[in-house]
């Protein structure tokens, strides 16, 4: 039996659930994972953004996707401000940007390709909903211990990324599938490992 990318139904969202937990534990705010109420809503808003890698009935990693318009991915302002948080009120159906919330993979399963094959999935999409772009802001969960000892800001963290002179686990599989780095944005959310901050994303066709 292999590993399969397939749209996330009913019966993926409570191993989705869990896999959260497990890919972002403390000090991750607990706040800010999925519930169920939100995958369920996901669903029903945008089936066409939401999908999961399967090994049987095992849910081993999982991607959330949005579409919105084009001046709240202009502005470049929070995670809440963007997608409309957790319920995904911000969601515009004919929205010119595809928006990446979010992306986990089991620490099992990791080494293995799946995030990359959920990219794949995702530019896909892109490429079948006739998106302007597919964009994001990803975490940079190494900034934090960087800093520690070098006392730099999270601007130098996300350029010494970016030239491949440090290793994020979020930021740099992100770069290696080919989405470019735009910027980096201050108090995106509440994430103490980033320093609040997220480096903005994105690719177009």
């Amino acid at each position: 039996m292999s590993v399969q990318i397939v749209p996330l139904s009913a019966e993926h969202v409570e191993g989705a659930v869990a896999l959260q937990r497990l890919c972002f534990p403390p000090p991750f705010p607990e706040e800010l994972l999925w519930k169920v109420e939100h995958l369920h809503r996901h669903h029903e808003l945008f089936p066409d953004g939401q999908f999961v890698a399967v090994l049987g009935s095992e849910v081993l990693a999982s991607a959330s996707m949005a579409r919105i318009a084009e001046e709240r991915w202009q502005a470049h302002a929070s995670w809440d401000e963007t997608v409309g948080g957790p319920f995904m009120t911000h969601f515009d159906p004919e929205g010119s940007t595809l928006y990446g919330m979010d992306i986990s993979v089991a620490p099992s399963a990791r080494g293995q390709g799946l995030g990359r094959r959920l990219y794949e999935a995702r530019f896909d999409a892109l490429a079948r909903l006739g998106c302007r772009r597919f964009g994001t802001a990803c975490r940079v969960p190494d900034y934090a211990s960087w800093a520690a000892s070098t006392g730099g800001t999270v601007q130098d963290y996300v350029a010494a990324v970016a030239r491949a002179e440090a290793i994020d686990r979020t930021l740099t599989p992100l770069l290696r599938v080919g989405l470019d780095l735009i910027a980096v944005l201050e108090e995106y959310m509440d994430d103490s490992e980033s320093g609040n901050a997220a480096a903005l994303l994105e690719r177009t066709p």
